[in-house]
């Protein structure tokens, strides 16, 4: 997934790229809101998830924010050192979608990134109604948890099916194993990574698409959308 960082501090943003880059984002470095604005023309690469810290050089934070507002409905999640209640009341109204306060957990981070993130589907990526996902031959029906592979129905337990459709709904995006586990499972990480290997290797082999689901050495799965 395409990430836009706004950050005037070189050193910070070279930080930071460096963890995303690992969890599986292709990150564009914009330093001030200009630039940021120019970055998300109609006509761009288009991004994911904005990243947008407050303090730049060039323009009000907030004010950027509500000109990337109105030029598109990409998730904005705003980065400051400013806590008090007023200033992220502030910004949600303005259109930010999320709001995290300096020192933060990358952590903590990360997973604001993917739930903003799992709240809009690319229309290139994955196409059909709300209750169906279709992912070049792999058509998911998640009302009737009815999949099918080139028409033909695919036989998934209840947990491989909540997997699957987890990973469709963001293709491309990394999801970590501990992330994985709280979702689909409801429980936490310990004791429960051999369960999700065998998931995996399950749906590779049901689907017969081996290369539909990546995995990303230390981190997690996601989920690579076949070419039309």
């Amino acid at each position: 997934m395409r990430l836009l960082l706004v950050e005037d501090d070189n050193h910070v943003a070279a930080a930071l790229s460096a963890v995303l880059k690992r969890h599986g984002f292709e990150v564009t470095h914009a330093r001030s809101g200009e630039e940021a604005l120019q970055a998300l023309v109609p006509e761009g690469p288009g991004f994911g998830v904005v990243l947008l810290d407050l303090g730049l050089p060039d323009q009000d934070g907030y004010e950027v924010c509500g000109k990337i507002r109105k030029r598109t409905s990409t998730p904005v999640i705003m980065v400051t050192a400013r806590s008090d209640v007023r200033s992220r009341i502030h910004g949600l109204n303005l259109g930010a979608d999320d709001y995290v306060v300096k020192p933060y957990d990358t952590g903590e981070l990360l997973a604001r990134i993917h739930a903003v993130s799992r709240r809009t589907v690319p229309e290139d990526q994955v196409t059909g109604a709300e209750d169906a996902l279709r992912l070049g031959p792999v058509h998911i029906e998640l009302p009737t948890r009815r999949v099918t592979v080139d028409g033909a129905v695919v036989q998934l337990t209840r947990k491989e099916f909540d997997l699957l459709a987890l990973l469709a709904q963001r293709p491309g995006v990394v999801f970590r194993r501990e992330q994985i586990i709280s979702e689909v499972w409801r429980t936490s990480w310990e004791g429960t990574g051999r369960t999700l290997e065998v998931h995996v290797a399950s749906l590779r082999a049901k689907l017969r698409m081996p290369a539909l689901i990546e995995t990303v050495r230390g981190v997690g799965y996601r989920l690579v959308a076949p070419a039309v």
